[in-house]
């Protein structure tokens, strides 16, 4: 059967169920807090409003846009511009022009009393924070990106930003640009103390890193706080620790081909000893497991059979439960892999280091929006990635009419989903704010 082509005067959007995150919005009220911090003014009378250009930033971004010229997505838009009640809609430069007003100072007091507001909001006793670092590739000439340790992208010039997460609650607590030959652990203690600030109020219950923060400054920091800090870093395996773990004899059986040890262990250089847990998992019987193997002697073909993994601690928790603890910072991997993948952070990059930096900040706040959409309106324990609600929640064809003073959002849905939307669409109504994070 031949099909024609007509055209249709109807203003008509594929995002009907963006809705959901505008009365998110609406909801925490983080607007009213961005009204209330000293983002840059425009110069011009025809700038757009920062209000409106954040949200429109956080709209298009989970809308499909992973970098600057894709922020047009919601440009030629108007039902969406009716959603959210803009003018006039903003192209891709004029984010540019207004990322570039951010300097260093500003970055600190607006993105950190942001990050500050919203976690006071989100109410939890205690917290995990997990806090790691990333590389991400640049093609250009971005202030900061300079050759370092790229695995992917060997000699190109990257960043190596650091992260901070909050297990809990599933959301990212800080980020801090750095350039790309930063050692792991550069600026960690200024990095640290900001992301406490942020969560004024609330207690660290425990902090996890891996082997990049194995650093005996970090250890020493941890445990001499007024009140010290829990915490498992994975070990470096410099060679005595090798050599430690090859002493060991004294493994538990924990499931096929997985054996747990612990023992007191002093690296040259510390003050005193500390608690290891040494995990090895058999190759044969495991062949997927991580770890590293020991290549210390030629007659090593004991050790060859093992991957070995090792945590440093000063928990007093089983062995067992320690290493399980730590596996649960796999989660903060995760993340970083939908920040890229669907949030853009090694995308949306300018020329100017701050800039950039101030973008990224806004795409972590966008992803933390919609870790509490996931949490509080879709009511998911296990939280699916931005790139499946896309099309699974937003990507609905809608079109606005209206009666009298009252506009209508038409969306376009079978009828057994039309059920399930308006349940979503009651869990905007009914969301409580601040938030209790269910652990």
């Amino acid at each position: 059967m031949e099909i024609k082509i007509e055209y249709t005067d109807k203003e008509i959007t594929p995002w009907g169920g963006m809705v959901l995150m505008k009365k998110l919005i609406e909801r925490t009220e983080i607007n009213k807090e961005l009204s209330r911090l000293p983002l840059p003014r425009q110069g011009s009378n025809r700038g757009f409003d920062p209000i409106q250009l954040i949200n429109n930033f956080w709209v298009s971004i989970w809308s499909g846009a992973s970098r600057y010229e894709h922020l047009e997505v919601t440009r030629q838009d108007p039902v969406i511009q009716k959603i959210f009640g803009w003018k006039r809609m903003a192209g891709h430069k004029a984010f540019q022009r207004y990322f570039k007003k951010f300097s260093q100072a500003t970055n600190q007091r607006v993105i950190t009393e942001m990050f500050q507001w919203f976690f006071k909001q989100i109410q939890f006793a205690t917290y995990t924070l997990d806090v790691d670092s990333t590389i991400l590739t640049r093609y250009g000439s971005q202030e900061g990106a300079t050759k370092g340790y790229n695995p992917k992208k060997r000699g190109r010039n990257s960043h190596h930003p650091l992260i901070a997460f909050i297990a809990e609650a599933r959301m990212a607590v800080n980020f801090w640009l750095r350039s790309g030959n930063s050692y792991t652990a550069n600026n960690f203690f200024g990095f640290i103390e900001d992301t406490f600030e942020r969560l004024e109020g609330k207690t660290i219950g425990l902090f996890r890193a891996d082997s990049g923060f194995y650093d005996k400054k970090i250890l020493e920091y941890l445990e001499k706080r007024i009140k010290p800090i829990n915490y498992i870093i994975a070990a470096k395996f410099y060679r005595p620790l090798k050599l430690a773990i090859a002493r060991e004899q004294r493994y538990c059986y924990v499931d096929d081909g997985i054996e747990i040890a612990e023992t007191m262990y002093q690296s040259p250089g510390w003050e005193k000893p500390r608690r290891l847990i040494i995990v090895r998992q058999q190759i044969t019987l495991r062949p997927k497991a991580t770890g590293k193997q020991l290549r210390l002697f030629v007659e090593g073909e004991f050790y060859n059979n093992y991957r070995y993994s090792c945590f440093v601690t000063n928990l007093t928790l089983p062995a067992k439960a320690v290493w399980d603890l730590y596996r649960n910072r796999a989660d903060a991997e995760n993340r970083i892999k939908e920040l890229k993948e669907d949030f853009g952070i090694d995308s949306f990059n300018q020329h100017d280091f701050f800039a950039t930096e101030a973008a990224l900040s806004f795409a972590m706040m966008g992803y933390n929006l919609m870790s509490l959409f996931r949490q509080i309106v879709l009511q998911s324990r296990v939280q699916p990635q931005l790139k499946t609600m896309r099309f699974r929640v937003f990507a609905i064809g809608s079109y606005i009419v209206t009666n009298g003073n009252e506009k209508i959002l038409k969306l376009s849905l079978a009828m057994k989903r039309r059920l399930w939307f308006d349940g979503l669409w009651a869990n905007t109504q009914l969301m409580s704010w601040p938030f209790v994070v269910q652990t």
